[in-house]
C-alpha cells in the first residue's frame, strides 16, 4: 500500500480506465472500485474525484445504482444539447466522428438547449424512419447546466407569473415570484433576468427568481441591454486588470522604439466608418518603379499585454471586442484600447507592419514584415475619403488616395476575373 502514497490523480484516472476496459468487469460502484484498486476507506475521496472528473469528462457513465462503466457498453452518449424551438432536439456526439442522435421533445427530461448531457440510445439508426436516418435516443443525466440565467420577458396569467425566454431554443416558461428590485416592483412586459433554481421535474416547469430588471420591453436600450445579459458579455473589467493597465504609459517611450524600423516619416492615414473610437489598422501606399508599394499597418497590442498577465488572461477570457449599435465592449480596456493601441492622427504609434509590392498588373512581387514604429497623418472615414476621391488632386493627401485608389481598383478587378461574387 506505500505505492499507493505517491499515486497522481492522473495515474488514479489511468487505473480506474484500465479496471472498466477489463473484458471480465462488471459494473461497479465507487466503493467497490476503490476496493478493486486497492484504495482504502481513507482515499476513498480521491476515488470519487478521480470518477467525479472522468463523468465529466465523457471517458465513463454512470448508470443505476450509481455503478460505473465505458459509454459504448451501456449505449450511452456524451454530448450537448441542441433544441429546437418545436421541442426536439438533437445531441452532438463529443466522440470525433460519430453521428449525432436524436432526441424526441418527450425525452428531453429536464435538460435544456447547451445543457451537456448523457443520453441512452433506445433506437438504431436502421430502425429509424426519418429521412435522414439517425440513432434516436432518451437524456438520463445532466452534466453541466448551459446556462445559469436566463433573459426574458414577464408575463402573467389569473393565478401565476412566469418569464417567457428571448431565446426560443429555451422551449419552457420560467415560473417566478415577482419581488421588488432596487425599490421597483417589475410589471407585466418588463425584461428581466432571471437565475434559475434546480429543476427535477420535466411534470412541472423549472423556476426561478428574478435578479435583475432591464426595464419595459419597448424602452429604449432595453433591447441591447438584453443582449449584453442573454449572452454573458463582461460590461466591465476587474480591479487588477484595469490596476495593470493603469502602469502602462499612455505614451510611446524611446525605449519601446529601439530595434523597430521608424516609419514616423511616411504618409500613413487610418480609414475607418465614421462612429470608431479606436483605430488598429493603417495604410500607405505609392507609386514606385514598374508598379506600386503597399505598407499595412496593424496595432502592436503585444508591446504591452504580455503573455500570462491578467490583461492576457481577460483577453482570452472575452475573445474579442463586440460591437453594438450603442456600445463597445471592448476585449481590452479603454486605455489600451482607445489609447496606445489606437493609430490615433499626429502621435507615435508601435506596430506590426506588411510591405508589398505590386508590378503594373497588380501581380505581388515582394513582401516583407516588420515591427515598426509609426505617426498617422490623417484619421479619415470612409464618407470624407470617398469626398476626396471624387475631386481632382489638390494636395498629397489626394495624391495618396488617388494612387491607393487605383491600385485598389486593380486587385478588385483581378478578384473578379478569378470568380469573386
Amino acid at each position: 500500500m506505500a505505492g499507493k502514497k505517491k499515486t497522481t490523480d492522473h495515474d488514479l484516472r489511468a487505473e480506474i480506465l484500465r479496471l472498466v476496459q477489463e473484458p471480465k468487469y462488471r459494473p461497479l460502484d465507487k466503493i467497490e472500485i476503490a476496493s478493486a484498486l486497492g484504495y482504502g476507506v481513507a482515499r476513498r475521496n480521491e476515488v470519487r474525484r478521480a470518477l467525479r472528473d472522468l463523468e465529466q469528462e465523457g471517458e465513463i457513465a454512470r448508470i443505476r445504482k450509481n455503478r460505473y462503466v465505458l459509454p459504448d457498453a451501456a449505449d450511452l452518449v456524451t454530448g450537448t444539447l441542441s433544441v429546437h424551438e418545436a421541442g426536439y432536439a438533437f445531441l452532438t456526439n463529443e466522440k470525433p466522428g460519430q453521428s449525432d442522435l436524436f432526441i424526441a421533445a418527450e425525452n428531453t427530461g429536464t435538460a435544456m438547449h447547451g445543457d451537456r448531457v448523457v443520453a441512452r440510445i433506445i433506437r438504431g439508426a436502421q430502425f429509424s424512419r426519418a429521412r435522414t436516418p439517425r440513432a434516436e435516443g432518451r437524456v438520463i443525466r445532466i452534466l453541466t447546466r448551459a446556462n445559469e440565467t436566463i433573459v426574458g420577458t414577464l408575463q402573467q396569467t389569473r393565478n401565476f407569473f412566469y418569464v417567457v425566454p428571448d431565446d426560443p431554443r429555451l422551449v419552457h416558461n420560467i415560473y417566478v415570484q415577482p419581488s421588488s428590485i432596487n425599490g421597483r416592483q417589475p410589471r407585466l412586459s418588463d425584461k428581466v433576468v432571471v437565475r434559475l433554481e434546480a429543476w427535477e421535474s420535466r411534470h412541472v416547469n423549472p423556476e426561478g427568481k428574478i435578479i435583475e430588471l432591464l426595464g419595459p420591453r419597448a424602452a429604449p436600450g432595453v433591447d441591447i441591454l438584453s443582449i449584453v445579459r442573454k449572452y454573458h458579455l463582461p460590461v466591465e473589467f476587474p480591479d487588477a486588470v484595469l490596476e495593470e493597465a493603469s502602469a502602462i504609459p499612455e505614451t510611446v517611450t524611446a525605449n519601446a522604439i529601439d530595434g523597430r524600423e521608424d516609419l514616423r516619416g511616411q504618409f500613413i492615414v487610418t480609414i475607418d466608418p465614421d462612429d470608431a473610437r479606436d483605430f488598429d489598422d493603417a495604410i500607405h501606399v505609392e507609386k514606385i518603379k514598374g508598379g506600386w508599394q503597399l505598407g499595412v499597418h496593424i496595432a502592436d497590442v503585444s508591446a504591452y499585454v504580455r503573455p500570462g498577465s491578467g490583461l492576457d488572461r481577460e483577453a482570452q477570457r472575452r475573445g474579442n471586442s463586440v460591437y453594438l449599435p450603442d456600445r463597445v465592449i471592448p476585449m481590452l480596456p479603454e486605455r489600451l484600447s482607445n489609447g496606445v493601441c489606437s493609430l490615433n492622427p499626429h502621435v507615435d504609434r508601435l506596430t506590426h507592419s506588411v510591405f508589398l509590392q505590386f508590378d503594373r498588373n497588380g501581380r505581388m512581387r515582394q513582401s516583407r514584415f516588420a515591427r515598426t514604429v509609426i505617426r498617422s497623418a490623417h484619421r479619415l472615414t470612409y464618407e470624407k475619403a470617398f469626398a476626396i476621391l471624387k475631386n481632382p488632386a489638390r494636395d498629397e493627401l489626394g495624391e495618396r488616395l488617388q494612387t491607393a485608389w487605383k491600385l485598389a481598383a486593380l486587385l478588385r478587378k483581378k478578384r473578379f476575373e478569378h470568380g469573386s461574387l
